[in-house]
């Protein structure tokens, strides 16, 4: 098959936060699938703040995308050519095909999607990484009990609003923290927390957690942690003795590496993060999702069932065009986005 594709690759590494500069969209040849390989035209790409640390040149769990390289992301379309007797001309797949308009991996790579079960989107966000993100660092970590306080921030996210929804249907409190009054009123009337604070509503840390701790008159059982900063200085006092944290991401650190520009300003020090973990006996488990894809049957059977049936709810935000997919990226670390973060590609 011939033909030109579009992709875009990482022109230069940024020194903080992301800039355009930073993005280049390239012309190439379309790729011939080789034996085993599968040629999928691209509809829809997602965006997600893991792929800012691939941006940096710095050890990590994962290889960062090297200069002139495709930047990494997951997903989905339609085959337009097959060498594997799993995929036919016409099914929908999803794989981690980057920034692009069409991908070609092997078929042990991808995954088939059966569009009669719902949007494809959805292998993107709530029946994909971010979901199942969600939902297996709460039952894995989290370990909810009925009764207890939950608290997550960006509430309103793909991983915040599932992690939100399960610990609530588990009969917990849940506190949502969010960027703004309109995501709040969101985690509440269309996610169902109990109540969601706009973090951007503080100046500081001590505000923001004198409001938390009146939210959460018997403390917080369980803090699922997807920012970082100011959030979770104003959490970790207030969390009860053999409490737990599941560390997801540390968005609000992102842009400036390692512990991050503004980490210490207020208190966050490496003796009072270790005290409050000691004295409480909390329980802190960081996890990179890539590490447990084992269980993504399991989440699929339970969680599948309730996207169908409308008692999982979510909600999209969809960028078009590829050419836009950096400044749709940069806005998302910023919090510009509301729900998960797509881009149509055709």
């Amino acid at each position: 098959m011939t033909g030109e594709m579009q992709q875009i690759v990482l022109a230069s590494r940024p020194e903080a936060a992301p800039v355009a500069e930073n993005f280049r969209l390239e012309k190439v040849a379309l790729p011939e699938p080789g034996e085993g390989e599968v040629l999928v035209k691209l509809h829809y790409m997602s965006l997600d703040p893991y792929m800012r640390g691939r941006m940096d040149d710095a050890k990590s769990y994962a290889a960062p995308v090297p200069i002139g390289g495709r930047m990494e992301a997951g997903a989905v379309g339609e085959v337009i050519a097959s060498n594997s007797p799993h995929f036919q001309v016409g099914d929908f797949a999803f794989g981690m095909f980057g920034w692009a308009s069409h991908g070609c991996l092997p078929a042990k790579e991808l995954r088939k999607i059966d569009p009669t079960q719902g949007p494809i989107t959805a292998a993107l966000g709530v029946l994909g990484m971010p979901g199942f993100t969600g939902w297996h660092g709460l039952s894995a970590y989290g370990r909810p009990q009925a009764g207890e306080t939950l608290v997550v921030a960006a509430a309103t996210g793909p991983v915040g609003s599932m992690v939100g929804q399960l610990a609530k249907q588990a009969g917990l409190r849940v506190v949502g923290i969010a960027g703004g009054a309109e995501k709040c009123k969101l985690a509440v009337d269309t996610f169902g927390f109990d109540v969601c604070l706009d973090h951007r509503a503080y100046a500081d840390a001590r505000a923001l957690r004198k409001d938390l701790k009146e939210v959460c008159p018997r403390g917080i059982d369980i803090y699922f942690e997807n920012v970082g900063g100011k959030v979770l200085e104003a959490v970790l006092p207030l969390m009860n003795p053999n409490g737990r944290i599941p560390i997801c991401g540390m968005i609000a650190w992102y842009n400036a590496g390692g512990l991050g520009e503004g980490a210490t300003e207020a208190g966050l020090t490496g003796p009072s993060i270790w005290r409050n973990i000691l004295v409480k006996f909390l329980s802190v488990n960081g996890f990179i999702i890539s590490n447990h894809f084992d269980r993504y049957p399991e989440f699929l059977k339970e969680v599948a069932p309730l996207v169908a049936k409308g008692e999982l709810r979510f909600i999209e935000d969809v960028a078009e065009g590829l050419e836009n997919a950096p400044a749709a990226f940069m806005a998302m670390l910023n919090g510009g986005n509301t729900g998960k973060q797509i881009v149509k590609l055709i």
